[in-house]
């Protein structure tokens, strides 16, 4: 694998992307970016006092910049920081993290911002809905599927707002992978594999 490739994760609520993304990082030697965006995009923009669940329900808020600003934090002369002020400094963000070097980005529509960025793959990752309702059971502290469903049309509505695609398309990512019938730890060395092979 190339010394500057990154790849980005998109997932289905439930599905294991976040561990999936850990695996590759580990596999790979690289970097895992998540919540750390959030909280330097919150930084540059000059919220310091926030919780992070504030951090992250004013990220997934999709508000058009013409609305009035939400009133979750006042600095400086501003009042409040819009969700569009989240995404725009969290795609400079992901940016910066992308150009420093080889790395994992989960999630922060990383796909769409770096979709013209060499050596880098997008990977959008599912599940069939009873693995995902029995991980609901299992990893997620008994939630249920429709929770789990509900938790992806806040996250496509973001998407599809800000990028003007539409979230989990197969026509958005290099690569689809369904973690319902496979083990992640083999669904990322084939992730590896397909990447070495496009590279070669």
């Amino acid at each position: 694998m190339k010394e500057n490739t990154v790849i980005t994760i998109s997932r289905q609520y439930g599905c294991g992307g976040r561990e999936l993304a850990e695996i590759l990082a580990k596999k790979l030697n690289v970097n895992l970016y998540d919540r750390q965006i959030v909280h330097i995009a919150a930084a540059k923009l000059g919220i310091n006092d926030l919780s992070e669940q504030d951090l992250l329900e004013l990220e997934n808020t999709v508000q058009p910049l013409t609305l009035t600003f939400m009133p979750f934090h006042s600095f400086g002369n501003h009042m409040g920081e819009s969700s569009r002020g989240m995404f725009l400094s969290e795609a400079s963000v992901v940016r910066k993290l992308a150009n420093d070097g080889a790395c994992v980005i989960l999630g922060r529509c990383a796909d769409y911002v770096l979709e013209d960025m060499p050596n880098h793959f997008s990977i959008f990752v599912c599940a069939d809905d009873e693995y995902r309702e029995k991980r609901g059971k299992e990893v997620y502290e008994g939630k249920t599927l429709k929770e789990l469903n509900e938790e992806n049309e806040k996250r496509a509505r973001y998407y599809n707002y800000y990028t003007g695609k539409k979230w989990g398309e197969a026509s958005n990512y290099d690569l689809i992978v369904n973690t319902s019938n496979a083990s992640l730890d083999k669904i990322a060395d084939a992730i590896i594999e397909y990447i070495n092979k496009v590279q070669e």
